[in-house]
């Protein structure tokens, strides 16, 4: 039960991350099938090595990010250069992972950047469920404005944003899924999507494994410049799966004081998977925060976790209804903003009455939706605020490793760009 509930919170990665890669020019099927690999080998290592009721699954936040580096590179590069640079990140996270480096990583970066970073992706990925469901639109004078509320999409759009808030506040498990699945049926009653053909088939990968050759991938992030973009991959995932296993694992009451049993098996988990995903063809994954509705539900070991492992697989035999669903924006746009909306509450976090704490995450806030790259929020983030300690006096406050970032993302930004 408790890996039937975590499973119904998240099932909704199985239609958005599709459609969301899709705008990058990845095949459906491909994402899809990827997708399903991706969890299916992270959430079966946390359940087998780790024994932890979590589950892994690409995350919501770096698959926009994915596609804004896509799209942003104006046909400099593709989708399969993109996936290089995630595979050479999910190899760096493997590294990070069986040493102690990633304990030192995490320590260094300020609190305060932690949670701009997450409150920015969370507005970035709002903002790209506002757009493509038409709530927001392209505006010549003001670059943004609101969109026609009358349209069948942006309609259904707020229908399906309305029920999931108020299932959500009713905490009903699967919620967001409950809420995608009213959506569809109101949109097959009225005409917006039709189910033609088959309801089941068996997952393909139309283009095979996209990642063969380890060195060629490499090379492909050095020809194309794409550091940064293997930096921004890298951090927001080493930091978010780390965060999201000790929540849960506390709820769990899995914690042995501050120390959490095996977590280099629980990390392992979702870098294998990041890395095996790209291979295949989808964004990296992560430790699910929605895990914490199975230990709600009573899950406290691997078995919780192995259950969701079978139900992806179940889930892999759906291609065809998955397909249709995301391909109204109606669907997907919900859940996206949802999300986005829970990622926010790290604002709160923030010491905003200290400046030269406050105005780096504010930078990296303001800056992730607005340039639609997390990797140059990062990147100013994290150059804004050894900057400020400095100028305040306050430079023993700044761990060498935050400089040395900072160098690194201020030679990018200013010899390879965005």
């Amino acid at each position: 039960m408790a890996g039937l509930t975590t499973f119904l919170t998240m099932a909704y990665i199985v239609i958005v991350n599709p459609s969301i890669l899709q705008a990058a020019g990845v095949p459906f099927e491909q994402v899809f099938s990827a997708t399903i690999i991706a969890a299916v080998i992270g959430t079966l290592w946390m359940a087998l090595f780790a024994n932890y009721p979590i589950a892994v699954a690409p995350g919501m936040g770096l698959n926009a990010f994915f596609i804004s580096v896509v799209l942003g590179s104006g046909g400099k590069f593709g989708y399969e250069e993109v996936f290089a640079s995630v595979f050479v990140a999910g190899i760096l996270f493997i590294i990070l992972s069986v040493t102690s480096v990633r304990t030192k990583m995490i320590e260094a970066i300020p609190d305060n950047l932690k949670h701009g970073i997450s409150a920015g992706i969370g507005l970035f990925i709002a903002f790209i469920g506002l757009r493509q469901s038409g709530i927001i639109t392209a505006n010549d004078a003001t670059l943004v404005g609101l969109g026609d509320l009358t349209s069948p999409v942006v309609l259904l759009t707020i229908f399906g944003l309305l029920l999931s808030i108020f299932l959500m506040a009713l905490k009903v498990n699967g919620a967001l899924f409950i809420g995608m699945a009213a959506t569809a049926f109101v949109a097959f009653l009225t005409g917006e999507i039709s189910f033609e053909g088959k309801i089941f088939s068996l997952p393909s990968l139309p283009e095979g494994m996209i990642i063969v050759n380890p060195i060629e991938a490499l090379t492909g992030v050095f020809q194309h410049s794409l550091y940064g973009v293997v930096f921004a991959f890298l951090l927001v995932t080493v930091f978010d799966t780390t965060g999201t296993i000790i929540g849960v694992a506390e709820q769990a009451g899995l914690m042995k004081g501050k120390t959490l049993p095996r977590a280099k098996q629980a990390l392992l988990s979702d870098s294998v998977a990041t890395t095996v995903g790209a291979m295949f063809g989808t964004s990296p994954t992560t430790a699910y925060i929605e895990s914490m509705s199975g230990v709600a539900a009573g899950g406290r070991t691997g078995l919780t976790s192995l259950t969701v492992a079978c139900l992806f697989i179940v889930a892999s035999l759906f291609g065809p209804v998955v397909s249709a669903l995301s391909s109204l924006p109606a669907i997907t746009s919900p859940a996206l903003i949802i999300v986005g909306s829970l990622m926010m509450g790290h604002v709160a976090k923030i010491k905003w009455d200290e400046l030269d704490e406050a105005f780096p995450a504010f930078l990296i806030l303001l800056s992730m939706p607005l340039t639609s790259s997390i990797a140059t929020g990062i990147a100013l983030g994290f150059i804004a605020y050894p900057v400020l300690k400095l100028a305040t006096g306050k430079w023993r406050e700044i761990h060498p490793l935050v400089i040395l970032f900072a160098v690194l993302f201020m030679i990018h930004l200013a010899f390879f760009g965005h």
